[in-house]
């Protein structure tokens, strides 16, 4: 695959385009300005010439004397540059010539442009000329055609001096343009080349590590704002990823250890076969315990990777909550804690994924609420979408913890002892299932109550219980 052009690259060579453009356009303006300016000068001075001719053609007499006649037309010549003029009459008799080059010798124009006085250049084996060629009337054997010519040999040797010292300029201005671009590009992207170092020198043990927005140019604003926040987001990952493995590796040595004990102390000494089954039902709650960490870890894992309900189906929450009740009755009997539930509503999302959600809201609330008193529950909705509300009494959750309580792993206990409140990931489960189901959780807590309240969206009005 090739390898892109660079970009100080690119820009040189835009920069160079652009300027050969201009440079260019400039030089071809000025040449075609100084040809026009020499052109409309000679013309303009045959012109005066041919005006001189006219009017003593037409004062010229049948008896003039001829010498008389060609001392009139050298004065008319007198005080222009070196012009040449030839006077011939319809017959084809020449009337006049001046030194030099054989005007006679021109083709002539057709009559049309003869009557309106063309403008043309022509040459002979030495010189170059701009001629006007015109038929004038006069009064001795008109009408005549007069021929008038201007060398241009100056003219076109200046031009061709002027085009090469000109096309001269606009290639080294070319050039030189193309080298200050170059260094220009290279001096623009300085700061670009500073923030790459200092991305580069960038490691896992410097996450912390940000770029000063105001220390670039304005361009480049942006670019380091967005590399600051991809930072913070590796960075809180990074934090994530390392809490999540030492917290894995805390939680699984509890019961590995337990396991490991325990076989080593049935090991320790013969035992009769009661007493091994006794071993093994404990080895199994241990078991039990691990496989539901693994699985939780798995579900949570799935949920970084885009958790979406496999199954959308209309759902009474009425009736799952109701069961759920059913289901931890016996427990909560047994804490001395009973349940309410208040209003009802349906909602359009995977059953067995929402039902883990609210099991494990009423597993927490039961399991923090003091003896005595009540586990509530509230259902509402409106057209924007469907509330639950589950609230419990007891102590409150400090402010500092509130925010963290879905996050894994996470107690408010800061000793992380393991105990019957489990792994610490059901909260988070929680809020991974709720997400899914495009809503939101939200935890308040205070001196009288503990709330959870979930967000969901309104189910559609085709899937809507009628």
């Amino acid at each position: 695959m090739r390898h892109p052009t660079s970009l100080t690259l690119r820009l040189t060579l835009l920069f160079s385009a652009v300027a050969t453009v201009v440079l260019l356009a400039f030089g071809w303006i000025i040449e075609r300005s100084i040809e026009e300016h020499f052109a409309a000068e000679d013309i303009k001075e045959l012109k005066v010439i041919a005006q001189a001719v006219e009017r003593s053609l037409s004062t010229l007499q049948p008896n003039h004397d001829l010498t008389r006649i060609k001392q009139r037309f050298d004065d008319i010549l007198v005080g222009h540059h070196r012009p040449l003029l030839n006077i011939s009459d319809t017959s084809g008799k020449t009337l006049y010539s001046s030194p030099g080059s054989d005007l006679s010798l021109m083709p002539l124009p057709s009559p049309d442009q003869l009557l309106q006085g063309g403008i043309q250049q022509w040459s002979d084996s030495k010189h170059h000329y701009r001629v006007l060629i015109q038929q004038m009337a006069g009064k001795r054997n008109g009408p005549y055609t007069v021929i008038v010519a201007v060398a241009i040999d100056f003219h076109l040797h200046f031009l061709k001096n002027f085009h090469y010292t000109l096309w001269l300029m606009i290639i080294c201005g070319i050039i030189i343009m193309g080298l200050m671009s170059w260094i220009a590009v290279r001096q623009g992207h300085r700061p670009l080349h500073r923030i790459v170092e200092q991305i580069s020198q960038t490691s896992a043990n410097e996450l912390n590590s940000r770029l000063d927005p105001n220390a670039v140019p304005t361009e480049l604003t942006a670019l380091v704002l967005s590399f600051n926040e991809l930072m913070q987001r590796i960075e809180e990952a990074f934090t994530r990823l390392s809490n999540f493995s030492a917290d894995i590796a805390h939680e699984l040595r509890t019961p590995v250890t337990n396991l490991m004990t325990q076989t080593q102390v049935a090991l320790s000494q013969a035992r009769n076969a009661d007493e091994y089954q006794e071993i093994l039902y404990s080895n199994v709650e241990e078991y039990e315990r691990m496989a539901q960490m693994i699985g939780d870890m798995l579900f949570l894992a799935k949920a970084d990777n885009g958790l979406n309900p496999p199954n959308a189906e209309d759902i009474d929450l009425k009736s799952e909550i109701r069961n759920l009740f059913d289901y931890y009755e016996a427990w909560a009997e047994e804490c001395h804690v009973s349940f309410t539930l208040d209003g009802d509503a349906h909602v359009q999302g995977d059953r067995l994924m929402l039902r883990r959600a609210l099991s494990n809201l009423l597993s927490n609330a039961v399991r923090h609420t003091p003896a005595d008193s009540s586990v509530a529950v509230r259902l509402s909705h409106t057209e924007s979408g469907v509330f639950i509300v589950v609230q419990n009494s007891g102590a409150p959750i400090p402010a500092e913890h509130l925010a963290k309580v879905f996050d894994r792993f996470y107690r408010t206990d800061p000793s992380r002892q393991r105990s019957a409140e489990g792994a610490g990931l059901g909260l988070a489960i929680v809020k991974s299932i709720v997400e899914a189901h495009s809503g939101t959780i939200v935890a308040t807590s205070d001196e009288r109550c503990t709330q959870f309240r979930i967000s969901l969206p309104a189910p559609s009005k085709h899937g809507a219980r009628n």
